[in-house]
């Protein structure tokens, strides 16, 4: 991870620099500062019991506006995998310096993610198995429970995944490898039997432990390794991750698309706009047979998220670029720059306040986050905008770190 002390002059990526632009398209960073604004926005609430309902995540099958977060930025990587390789070939790199570049960073991406899920690196709080534990003990039995995958890994496996099977294929090829993904999950989730369930999958997509993504998490993460939340099932699992690729490839589409500079640019946002209304539809009718999921990360969840990406990008293209209203703009340019910065570092901070930082309060050790949320917020206003209004400080806290950066030109890039 680097350090850029060159002024900024165009979009920038979390896992890739973009190729130098003759048109600076300043409405892909503005997308993807919105997408991390918004992550802030939902993963820091006051309190998990107070939330409005367009801030939660579907119970299961469904989808609220938090459920296209994820998938947007999967997207957006997408795009700017396709101007990066587009950039290093345009440079002369040949496809084994290409390939290596690609790896490192996948590996780069993965490893935050691991230390993120790996820290504060020991284990807090009492052990029930090993009462007396000592540090060494804490810390071994940290790393033989951390999650192997999360967020970030799935990131990085869907960008090298993306980014290799789109390096010397044709856009034929690269719809076929799509298609081939969406389906071939389709199939094996529905069709094929679940072990030990005497039946095939399709009858058991609304259970969150016993569909074949489930079984197959714990059979290949084992039950030690996948997210605590759940204990039976990974929402960012190895299975579910395959479709994800094709989220990632639907973005690279879309950066071909977008990248046609000898197209006018509303003929391209008009394109955007068309495509993306189409994969809304065909998402929205493939979920009567596979329901829209993002645990599940269903097939017609990926038709239905990337298409909402590309109406919601070209809307951004329409506003920015072609009416040049960009008033609004500057925080979430300030997001879209240094997007690794945000995404680790309030992990991180979430983390020590939501968990470990615990101060005495009513009688009991409590959160530092919760101790804020109740005495600053909670007494003059209602549960859920005092929750609403603690998320929001949070963003604005982050918001006011990315000005620091942005104001020294310090860009940090994988």
């Amino acid at each position: 991870m680097g350090t850029a002390s060159a002024p900024y002059e165009g979009t920038t990526s979390t896992v890739a620099p973009l190729a130098p632009l003759r048109e600076r398209l300043i409405s892909l960073d503005v997308f993807r500062g919105l997408t991390i604004a918004g992550m802030l926005l939902v993963n820091d609430p006051g309190s998990w019991s107070a939330i409005f309902p367009p801030l939660e995540h579907a119970k299961w099958h469904g989808w609220t506006p938090t459920e296209l977060i994820f998938p947007f930025f999967l997207f957006i990587v997408g795009i700017t995998t396709y101007l990066s390789l587009s950039g290093r070939r345009a440079r002369g790199d040949d496809d084994r310096a290409v390939i290596r570049q690609v790896l490192k960073r996948g590996a780069l991406i993965y490893l935050f993610g691991f230390l993120m899920a790996l820290f504060p690196f020991y284990q807090w709080g009492e052990i029930k198995s090993m009462p007396d534990a000592n540090l060494l003990d804490r810390i071994v039995y940290r790393l033989q429970h951390v999650r192997l995958l999360g967020v970030l890994p799935r990131i990085a496996l869907a960008y090298v995944f993306a980014a290799l099977l789109s390096l010397r294929t044709t856009l034929k090829q690269q719809v076929i490898i799509i298609a081939a993904l969406l389906f071939g999950y389709w199939f094996a989730m529905t069709l094929l039997p679940v072990p030990g369930e005497n039946t095939i999958g399709g009858l058991l997509l609304d259970d969150k432990s016993r569909n074949l993504a489930a079984w197959l998490d714990r059979k290949i993460l084992g039950m030690n390794h996948i997210w605590g939340g759940s204990v039976t099932y990974d929402p960012e699992g190895p299975f579910s991750t395959i479709p994800a690729i094709g989220t990632a490839m639907l973005g690279i589409l879309a950066g071909r698309w977008i990248a046609q500079r000898d197209r006018p640019l509303v003929e391209r946002m008009a394109g955007l706009f068309a495509a993306g209304s189409l994969a809304m539809v065909v998402g929205l009718m493939w979920n009567w047979a596979f329901p829209i999921n993002k645990n599940l990360w269903t097939s017609s969840y990926v038709l239905f998220t990337a298409g909402m990406a590309c109406v919601a990008l070209a809307t951004c293209m329409w506003i920015i670029e072609h009416y040049n209203i960009r008033g609004w703009i500057k925080p979430f340019v300030i997001f879209g720059v240094n997007p690794i910065v945000a995404f680790v570092g309030s992990g991180v901070l979430a983390r020590i306040i939501y968990t470990l930082w615990k101060v005495p309060y009513e009688g009991k050790q409590q959160s530092i986050q919760a101790v804020i949320y109740k005495t600053a917020f909670l007494p003059w206003l209602p549960p859920r905008v005092a929750s609403l209004a603690f998320a929001l400080t949070f963003v604005l806290f982050w918001l006011g770190i990315l000005t620091i950066l942005y104001r020294k030109n310090i860009v940090l890039k994988v």
